[in-house]
């Protein structure tokens, strides 16, 4: 399956007007972004868990990045509330699920496969501090390695803020929204921009709250090898 897999050109989707989707295990809903793939797939997606619903233990052969937007992400590890970031490296393994429900925002098989960094944040206990580059911009750095960078922004109310995408840049609205290109963002919409890109974003009376990924666009993705 294909879905927004040219990343040459920009993409968009207003995740919150859109169906949800059954997944193969029961409870488990999603609204995809993007995907190059079948059911093993380069993957950006919405995922909803009902409440005491669970995923069979499986290994991350290629790795998974998540931030929770709502309720509370539970596994082996522990409980996880919304504006918990994970990154779970390849070859980790989980039982992943929810009794009381929730929503994350997932990535897919986008890690180097010898990348075995584990990050796991609370974004609730962490800081936003000012970019003193962008006007009315303030940023919360989540992590960073050669070949991305991702954070959370915070964007002051009226900001014209410029987006430059050098080696790619993808944004989900999680507060408040901007328009760029003439287009409305609001909360689970979301944006991919292609290398050598650039745009202004222009927020509304209520500012944005924004998850960011830089720069990982670098290589033309491809689908995993299975």
């Amino acid at each position: 399956m294909e879905l927004n897999a040219d990343f040459d050109q920009r993409a968009a989707v207003h995740a919150a007007q859109i169906p949800w989707q059954a997944s193969p295990m029961a409870g488990v809903d999603r609204r995809m972004l993007d995907r190059l793939g079948d059911e093993v797939a380069r993957a950006t997606t919405i995922v909803r868990y009902a409440p005491g619903s669970h995923f069979s233990p499986h290994v991350h052969t290629g790795g998974e990045e998540f931030l929770v937007l709502e309720g509370v992400f539970q596994d082996e590890h522990g409980d996880f509330p919304a504006g918990s970031y994970i990154r779970n490296p390849p070859q980790s393994s989980h039982t992943p699920g929810s009794e009381p429900g929730c929503t994350i925002f997932v990535k897919l098989w986008q890690f180097d496969l010898d990348d075995r960094t584990q990050v796991r944040l609370n974004t609730n206990t962490m800081q936003f501090e000012a970019d003193p580059s962008r006007e009315g911009v303030s940023v919360m750095p989540l992590f960073k390695d050669e070949a991305e960078e991702v954070s959370l922004e915070q964007w002051e109310a009226s900001a014209n803020v410029e987006l430059s995408a050098k080696d790619g840049l993808e944004i989900l609205v999680l507060e408040g929204g901007f328009n760029e290109s003439g287009e409305e963002f609001r909360s689970q919409s979301w944006l991919r921009l292609p290398r050598n890109s650039r745009s202004t974003a222009v927020t509304g009376s209520s500012g944005a709250r924004l998850w960011i990924k830089r720069n990982h666009l670098a290589l033309t993705p491809k689908a995993p090898r299975v």
